[in-house]
């Protein structure tokens, strides 16, 4: 039996970098409004795209109250630095936004890489292989407090003795996972936890820059990390994200969906632009979005 590919989501990635609250409460309201499947935050101190004094404002405690003013829309920070935070006290967090939102987090995983926000911040950001290492860890942790009523975990990084997770997540078995890997380990590692993987193209200033695989390498290498553990490459979600050259035309966001979903995404989130968000994502929302979900719907049977 054919397993059916899962449902097309829609997504913005609205980021809360150099923006005041109302504004950010808009922007959420609206991507709610004309029928976005999720909207993102970034987990950042700082504006790592513009001057380091423009404001920022803290992810999960605004996601908090972001699941306070929504009532469908999914939600999460792309991706939460797990330099930030001991991943207990994140996974904490998360399921206080699981249980404020009713169960529409999705709690997405990085291993942190903005040099000049951690050096300002007196952050500690190790050299690439421990900073693995310590995500695996953290993955590895989040992963038994979900699924235990009481974990020990002995690991070079992190350390629990008989730790609950109290009151367990909204979501069961548990909150999705989404773990944003561009690079051969930490493939390895979506593989293994994730029930969503990220990637996006190589794009200088964020967390792709310098990464020599293309993104059909990527799939390919995630696809034989998951055989090579017995999973089926098909349980994970997959997702991806682009700028607001997305939105110049009906035609171009189309073609930004259709050729990452060829490939095997599932998830397709964009930027929107910085000035006439509302009516070009109107657009989108009313115009090219319904013919998308119509045109690779699964018809029962087939």
């Amino acid at each position: 039996m054919t397993t059916a590919p899962p449902a097309l989501r829609f997504g913005l990635f609205l980021s809360q970098a150099n923006k005041p609250l109302d504004q950010v409460y808009d922007e959420f309201q609206m991507a709610e409004d004309l029928g976005f499947d999720h909207a993102w935050l970034v987990d950042h101190l700082m504006d790592t795209d513009g001057p380091a004094d423009h404001p920022c404002l803290e992810a999960w405690t605004l996601l908090a109250a972001l699941a306070t003013r929504t009532t469908r829309i999914r939600l999460g920070v792309l991706v939460s630095s797990n330099t930030f935070r001991h991943p207990a006290l994140l996974l904490k967090e998360a399921v206080t936004v699981d249980h404020i939102s009713a169960g529409r987090l999705t709690l997405g995983l990085g291993t942190g890489w903005h040099v000049d926000e951690h050096r300002r911040y007196g952050i500690d950001l190790p050299e690439a292989p421990e900073r693995v290492d310590r995500f695996a860890e953290a993955t590895e942790l989040i992963s038994l407090l979900m699924r235990q009523s009481r974990t020990t975990f002995s690991g070079k990084h992190y350390r629990l003795v008989d730790a609950p997770l109290e009151p367990k997540p909204v979501q069961q078995p548990r909150i999705p996972l989404l773990i944003a890997a561009h690079r051969p380990r930490m493939l390895r590692l979506a593989a293994q936890f994730a029930d969503q993987w990220d990637t996006f193209a190589e794009m200088p200033g964020t967390a792709t820059n310098g990464v020599s695989a293309g993104i059909e390498e990527r799939i390919r290498a995630l696809d034989r990390a998951c055989r090579a553990i017995g999973r089926d490459p098909a349980e994970i979600r997959r997702s991806t994200w682009t700028t607001s050259a997305a939105l110049e035309s009906d035609a171009a966001y189309a073609g930004f969906v259709e050729r990452h979903r060829l490939l095997g995404f599932t998830d397709f989130s964009v930027v929107p632009p910085a000035s006439g968000a509302e009516a070009v994502l109107r657009g989108v929302a009313e115009r090219v979005i319904p013919e998308l979900r119509v045109a690779t719907a699964v018809i029962p049977g087939k």
